[in-house]
């Protein structure tokens, strides 16, 4: 076998390794979404930072045709992924203790003028899609090369949400959060450009 034919099949292994290992990390992520599991959800984790791993310290890059088919299974499994590894990780940070909404937010105690009673309220709704949305153009930006498109999303949510984090739990939720899911985003997405290179 000659250097051209041992290149063609190395680069083949890695691009169908690559392939493999986000199919199963997206599958991983996919079973967490409705109650995140930390087994799984470590497993995907580990198997996203082999693959980091491996496209940076080898010199076979994969083809464009290959890099297309990763670069969309990348996004997806760092725009869907992102959502059950953000709520296991504020379930870590915050012990349980923060109930969710019914409209996707959490439920904080807020005191009353006295002699009113402590009342319930939802704050951060809308936290799912906004992450959905968030992580999709981080992955985007990531992978078209231009990765400035981050500051400009941390910039734009913290403008949006300025309003309610008026209580300690809502800035610790939200920067937490926010840092778990551009983390995810950023460590899936950035297999492709690397992958390419």
């Amino acid at each position: 076998m000659d250097a051209a034919a041992a290149d063609l099949l190395v680069t083949t292994v890695v691009a169908i390794f690559l392939f493999l290992a986000l199919c199963a990390a997206l599958a991983l992520v996919t079973v967490s979404v409705r109650r995140p599991r930390g087994t799984a959800l470590l497993v995907a984790s580990g198997i996203v930072v082999l693959c980091l791993v491996l496209v940076a310290v080898l010199p076979w890059h994969v083809p464009a045709l290959y890099g297309a088919v990763l670069a969309l299974l990348a996004v997806a499994l760092a725009t869907f992924g992102g959502n059950p590894v953000a709520r296991w990780v504020l379930t870590v940070a915050d012990g349980g203790r923060s109930a969710e909404g019914p409209r996707g937010g959490i439920l904080v105690e807020l005191m009353g003028e006295p002699p009113a009673p402590p009342r319930q309220e939802e704050i951060l709704r809308g936290g799912a899609t906004i992450g959905y949305l968030e992580r999709l153009a981080a992955a985007l930006g990531i992978v078209a090369g231009f990765p400035a498109v981050i500051a400009v999303l941390v910039a734009l949510k913290g403008i949006g949400r300025f309003t309610e984090l008026a209580t300690p739990a809502a800035r610790e939720r939200f920067i937490v959060g926010t840092l778990a899911s551009l983390l995810w985003a950023c460590a899936v997405s950035a297999i492709v450009p690397l992958a390419l290179r």
